[in-house]
């Protein structure tokens, strides 16, 4: 195991002190000595690319090593600007990447994270990026004669980290800054006995996918099917807009503020694509609640003003339980592409589950 503390003060010897990232479940100890940076010195990125191009930028002002951290699933996110931007043959900029590396052979995991945890070194020798596997601090080494290399070599190097090894504090509470008294689990509870027998739902990864899984089980709940997108994050909405199109059915889409910040653009395309049956529902938290609780910083958001202006037909705002029900059924009622942001706690369900058999929740979901 690896202590954080002692892994940023050896990061921070070899002149690493700028980075810039997208938070993961494996990583989510670095939390608090990230979030203590100042401003300038940390950079919580909308996206894998986006954390890649600051780096970059960084480096362009400075001439020194930054750290970009990322989960292996989002390494697809970035290399479009690793290669096509920090390459060697391009611009040869050097950055320390920080992996966590879910689904590592020999580990137990959920199917989407063993899919790419069989590739990632593939993925890192293909892109000719030079990396270590820190186990424990005696491999500090390695990643100093790497940080070493990329200096004077002006290329990307990378370091991967499995689950459990990196252990911090992280057991302080996420502070809320906006009134709500609506827990996840209990809008999801009102929602699936208010839609249509044949709604379609199409939720995003983390909680809210989780949260809806386990409420049908615990409660029968069956109305509607659902499709969880369980990977892909910020791409839950885009998978709505696909399946919307060719449908009469209501399609509804279940966010998450990290997520649809992830890929903001989507909503362009929603609001003037989407028919009358598209709705798209924010749980917003302020939080990457799943993996750590890093900020999204969706609290200085105007989702009303960016529903309107991507095309949405009609903005809902829910924050007080004594108003779901009656809000929910005018968001129905109403004509889409329509947009509900619901604030919600932070917190969920205790012994949370994971939906399991995703082929059979497919071919559930395609029925006609």
């Amino acid at each position: 195991m690896i202590k954080v503390n002692k892994l940023f003060k050896f990061l921070k010897k070899k002149g690493i002190n700028f980075y810039s990232g997208v938070p993961d479940s494996v990583l989510k100890s670095t939390k608090t000595y990230l979030e203590k940076r100042k401003r300038w010195q940390h950079i919580t990125a909308a996206n894998e690319g986006s954390a890649i191009a600051t780096c970059i930028g960084y480096f362009l002002s400075t001439s020194k090593l930054s750290c970009a951290y990322l989960q292996n699933s989002g390494l697809g996110n970035a290399i479009n600007p690793i290669i096509s931007i920090a390459h060697k043959k391009v611009y040869s900029i050097p950055i320390l990447l920080m992996i966590g590396w879910r689904g590592s052979p020999g580990m137990k995991d959920e199917p989407q994270h063993l899919a790419k945890g069989a590739i990632t070194i593939k993925l890192l020798k293909l892109l000719n990026i030079k990396f270590c596997i820190l186990n424990n601090q005696n491999d500090f080494h390695k990643l100093g004669k790497l940080i070493n290399f990329s200096k004077k070599n002006k290329v990307i190097v990378a370091c991967l980290i499995r689950k459990n090894v990196l252990i911090g504090n992280n057991k302080e509470k996420i502070n809320n800054t906006f009134k709500s008294d609506i827990k996840r689990a209990e809008f999801i509870k009102i929602l699936l006995n208010e839609i249509g027998k044949k709604t379609k739902l199409i939720s995003t990864t983390g909680y809210a996918s989780r949260e809806l899984y386990q409420l049908r089980k615990k409660h029968n709940l069956k109305k509607g099917r659902d499709f969880y997108v369980v990977g892909g994050m910020g791409h839950a909405s885009m998978v709505a807009l696909g399946s919307s199109l060719y449908t009469s059915k209501q399609v509804v889409c279940l966010d998450g503020d990290g997520s649809i910040i992830m890929h903001m653009g989507s909503l362009t395309s929603i609001g003037n694509f989407a028919k009358a049956n598209y709705k798209h529902i924010l749980l917003n938290n302020f939080s990457h609640e799943s993996v750590g609780g890093q900020k999204t910083f969706s609290e200085k958001v105007d989702f009303a003003a960016i529903a309107k202006a991507t095309g949405y037909k009609k903005y809902f705002y829910l924050n007080k339980k004594e108003n779901m029900k009656k809000i929910i059924k005018k968001f129905f009622m109403s004509k889409g592409p329509n947009f509900l942001e619901v604030a919600i706690k932070t917190g969920s369900m205790k012994g949370l589950l994971r939906p399991k058999n995703l082929i059979t929740v497919k071919k559930q979901f395609m029925v006609k």
